[in-house]
């Protein structure tokens, strides 16, 4: 009985924590989901105006499949565990590209900067902590990435993060950034604009490249901490709850050792007045 009674003291106090988490998880989904559709329009704008561009352009170095095989995956992960399987995910999906090519990784986030350490060629990463990164600190990182790929170093640039799809369900997307991939006008019943670009196209396109780049990924992060958080917040409901039950458990196995006592001793009453 004094076993079970801590055990249940020791389960209690682990549940008072899951619950603190799960509300302070919830807590901040607001303000995740309010950066998240903020950063929408400027990762729409950009991606739809490079792709305008790309559609005009066939012989930019932007648009064109390098030689050089060597990929930089964008890895965004979070800063911390306790979000069931949302670490994790990223990165099977980064090893299941790494099993098909030769890969040179910039993280973006605690767990993701300790286990590309770990695995992989590693960038200096910008971006150390992923829910104090800036809007500047994605410049860096595309900058970073720019560079490489101008010097030919990596023969293009792949994004991994995880996009949100409702509270239960958040996805790992994979999404390539270099070379750009035109847009697809099958289907779009709107005519396409006649733009002329100042300085011509192809000096529009590469001075629009780093804030493509930017924006992609700061779109990415503010979806993959929406998606981190959600995660979280589902894995401790869990754990809570996980947690009452197995209290109620343990509860109940200790009313029967409880009352199984009660009835030994009732017993052993009764036979020591009958002796006498």
């Amino acid at each position: 009985m004094k076993t079970i009674r801590g055990r249940i003291k020791s389960v209690t106090g682990t549940m008072h924590i899951t619950r603190a988490m799960q509300l302070v998880a919830s807590s901040k989904m607001r303000r995740a989901a309010e950066n998240a559709g903020k950063s929408r329009f400027f990762f729409d704008t950009a991606r739809e105006a490079v792709q305008e561009l790309a559609r005009s352009q066939g012989d930019s170095p932007y648009l064109t499949q390098s030689a050089q095989t060597r990929t930089c995956c964008i890895v965004i992960a979070g800063d911390r565990g306790l979000a069931g399987g949302y670490n994790e995910h990223v990165f099977r999906a980064l090893a299941a590209v790494a099993a098909e090519r030769e890969v040179v990784c910039l993280p973006i986030g605690r767990r993701a900067a300790e286990h590309c350490h770990r695995h992989y060629e590693t960038l200096p990463a910008p971006c150390p902590t992923a829910d104090g990164t800036t809007v500047a600190d994605c410049l860096r990182a595309a900058e970073t990435v720019l560079a490489l790929y101008d010097a030919g170093k990596i023969g293009a640039v792949l994004l991994i993060d995880t996009a949100y799809r409702s509270p239960l369900l958040q996805e790992v997307e994979l999404t390539p950034l270099l070379p750009i991939t035109p847009g697809d006008d099958a289907g779009n019943d709107h005519p396409r604009r006649q733009i002329e670009y100042d300085g011509g196209e192809s000096a529009v396109l590469r001075a629009l490249i780093p804030q493509y780049l930017t924006g992609m990924l700061w779109g990415a992060l503010t979806r993959s901490l929406l998606s981190e958080t959600a995660a979280r917040q589902n894995a401790m409901d869990s754990a809570t709850r996980n947690a009452q039950d197995m209290i109620d458990r343990l509860t109940l196995t200790y009313n029967r050792a409880r009352q199984g006592a009660i009835t030994q001793e009732i017993t052993e009453i009764i036979a020591g007045a009958e002796s006498h």
